[in-house]
């Protein structure tokens, strides 16, 4: 049986951590974590995913701000893992983690590498309108995704995929892939291949402020931008001096329309569809939420705000 530390945080991690908890051939020897930290509306500390995993399953937690801080390492050392797991952990190791485990590091990473490396590879791909993403397992170095790969599998992107789909369908092949790949990893049957640097590209970390909808761009790429920022950190403008956010629906997404109209002005069409102008063709409009109301369907907005026709948003 060999022993495996995992490090993650969010619930995309959690199939990878549930995959070596059932399995007879691996046991977590201790989980690392992020720290609890407020969240939601009322900023209550919460417990990651990952945490709340560890616990159900009675395993020994760790969770520092800084993998370099006092103690950390020495604990590290003393669960003596012949592997560390890594899903979105949030933390660079150092040179010190990668040697310690004597099969090294294996990251699950969400994207078919060497494209979009980085934080937030599932909004990217999305927003980039990629025909697929999918699953890379590698081993790390001390790059940022930058190790040899073991094994990879892609997924199709729907047309009216959002960044909360994909990611519920990237988490469960994140776990079914991590355990196809280990045995024959641990078993010197698989050759880690080279990443080609000449096809990387970077998702950087998303911020709050990278969902304002800039209304000079063309609809097609407003249309991604809200389905890959669904939910987080989700897509916004602004309307009588107040936030609108602007949201995909649950099966329909926001859509292009042919037509034309000035940046950012609302207009009805001739066949009743409430849409804005864009840099290239009009967006139409499915749900909406105004700060502090509910999300409303675009026709019932309109039906309480009728000035909405005619608008300019964003100015």
């Amino acid at each position: 049986m060999y022993r495996v530390i995992f490090m993650g945080t969010p619930e995309f991690a959690v199939p990878p951590l549930q995959s070596l908890l059932d399995s007879p051939a691996f046991e977590v020897v201790g989980v690392v974590t992020q720290p609890d930290r407020p969240a939601g509306r009322g900023n209550a500390i919460q417990m990651s995913p990952v945490k709340q995993s560890a616990l159900k399953a009675d395993k020994p937690i760790l969770q520092p701000e800084k993998l370099r801080q006092a103690g950390v390492f020495e604990q590290l050392q003393a669960w003596q893992p012949d592997l560390i797991v890594v899903a979105a952990f949030g933390q660079i190791l150092r040179q010190n983690v990668l040697d310690l485990p004597r099969f090294g590091c294996i990251n699950v990473h969400a994207s078919l590498l060497p494209r979009w490396r980085g934080a937030a590879p599932i909004q990217a791909v999305i927003r980039a309108g990629d025909a697929e993403s999918g699953i890379t397992i590698m081993k790390m170095d001390a790059g940022l995704d930058t190790g040899p790969m073991l094994k990879q599998r892609a997924v199709p992107i729907t047309p009216t995929e959002t960044g909360q789909s994909l990611h519920d369908k990237m988490a469960l092949l994140g776990g079914d892939l991590l355990m196809e790949t280990l045995p024959a990893y641990l078993h010197g049957e698989i050759q880690p291949q080279s990443q080609n640097e000449a096809l990387q590209t970077y998702a950087p970390m998303l911020k709050k402020e990278d969902g304002l909808l800039n209304w000079s761009l063309s609809a097609a790429e407003l249309e991604r931008q809200i389905r890959a920022f669904d939910p987080w950190p989700g897509t916004y403008t602004t309307w009588n001096g107040k936030v609108l956010k602007v949201l995909p629906a649950v099966e329909q997404a926001v859509r292009v329309v042919d037509g034309n109209a000035a940046p950012g002005t609302v207009i009805r069409t001739h066949d009743n569809v409430i849409a804005v102008g864009t840099g290239a063709g009009l967006l139409a409009l499915w749900q909406v939420q105004l700060a502090g109301k509910p999300a409303t369907p675009i026709s019932a907005f309109v039906n309480g705000y009728q000035a909405f026709i005619g608008a300019t948003l964003g100015s």
